[in-house]
């Protein structure tokens, strides 16, 4: 007899990681929020709004690295444009982050400031419905899911993969970058969304509405464990992982791949258009360079330094790399970019299992030992 979901979701992480997402979620909606508001600026124990907002944005880079080891870790496919779907969910919910500034912006009019600047009389169609957060929030899944929905049908249809897909799918995220820089797209061009002032008739840089926007990232980065858990351990996930490792034998005893591949793409692009949404207002600004293929493959390095194939290692990554680029762009500048190549080329040589399979070496040493 089947087990329920519910059974099968619970069971998809041991105790000890249960347990250590308790903690997390416990330090996020409890401890940061009364050291935040109730402990003194002065004490030692005080979190900032600069730290709530760092925390808050490497949390959805976090939740764009599980996406991004769903299917490299688990579908093999090396994706160099997941970038473009984090951008798509950003733009979709900074839509309606824009129509929320009503008439307080600049020229005081019910469009947009650079609908205003560039003469526009109205609302491109597109813009239809972005005041309503129901609708926009619907965007935030469905425009990442359609454009990787058409994308991978055709590439995986075709059966492109490895080195050529990657490729394509950097010149993907290049393309839709320069169509975004372009001012008649009616995306705000270069400057792209920014100026935000209220979300869901709040004022956005409230504390109390920065430390629900950090609770709900928390929250979403959490569920997107658990639900990546269950997934890769469900049937879907062990077929998924049977074609990373020997595609033609899984076609050989009559599974489509085509599907398989599909399925985790689009939901991979789902996962990173949600966290695109979290970090905009977080940030307060999302514009075309979120596009950049340079973007995509920090994702990508991310996953790499904590492991591939882990779910948790892509968190882990994401935290040590954007941790270091906080303090490298401030003291160093000129040679994060140095740090970040010379950082990716000892992964691959020396941690291809990342930071999680040197952790994994270290435990089974330590065990043989004793």
């Amino acid at each position: 007899m089947r087990k329920p979901l519910t059974i099968r979701i619970l069971a998809s992480l041991d105790r000890k990681a249960w347990l250590a997402l308790g903690v997390f979620l416990a330090f996020a909606l409890i401890a940061v929020p009364v050291m935040h508001l109730v402990v003194p600026p002065e004490s030692a124990f005080h979190l900032s709004t600069y730290f709530i907002t760092l925390i808050g944005k490497i949390m959805c880079y976090a939740l764009v690295a599980v996406a991004m080891d769903l299917i490299w870790g688990y579908g093999g496919i090396l994706s160099l444009g997941h970038g473009l779907f984090f951008a798509l969910g950003g733009y979709a919910f900074g839509m309606y982050l824009m129509r929320q500034i009503g008439r307080d912006g600049s020229y005081q009019s019910d469009l947009p400031d650079f609908m205003v600047f560039l003469d526009w009389k109205e609302l491109p169609w597109f813009w239809t419905g972005s005041d309503s957060f129901g609708w926009v929030a619907f965007l935030v899944l469905a425009v990442p899911a359609l454009v990787a929905f058409v994308f991978g049908y055709f590439a995986f249809r075709s059966r492109i993969k490895g080195v050529y897909f990657s490729i394509i799918t950097q010149a993907l995220t290049y393309a839709a970058m320069l169509l975004f820089f372009r001012n008649e797209t009616g995306f705000g061009g270069n400057n792209g969304f920014t100026d935000f002032k209220r979300v869901l008739g709040v004022s956005i840089t409230s504390p109390e509405t920065r430390l629900v926007l950090f609770g709900l990232t928390a929250i979403a980065l959490a569920a997107t464990l658990v639900f990546a858990s269950w997934l890769v351990k469900s049937k879907f996930g062990r077929v998924l992982t049977a074609i990373r490792d020997a595609e033609s034998r899984v076609m050989f005893i009559g599974y489509n791949p085509l599907w398989y591949k599909l399925t985790i793409w689009v939901i991979s692009a789902m996962l990173c258009g949600i966290a695109g949404a979290l970090y905009v207002p977080q940030v307060g600004i999302i514009n075309p360079s979120e596009m950049s293929p340079a973007n995509s493959i920090e994702i990508a390095i991310w996953v790499a330094v904590g492991g591939r194939g882990t779910l948790i290692g892509p968190v882990i990554g994401a935290f040590a790399v954007n941790l270091a680029k906080s303090w490298f762009t401030v003291s160093f500048p000129e040679y994060w970019l140095f740090f970040l190549g010379l950082l990716f080329i000892v992964v691959t040589l020396m941690l291809p299992q990342g930071l999680v399979g040197l952790w994994k070496k270290l435990m089974d040493k330590k065990g043989a030992a004793a």
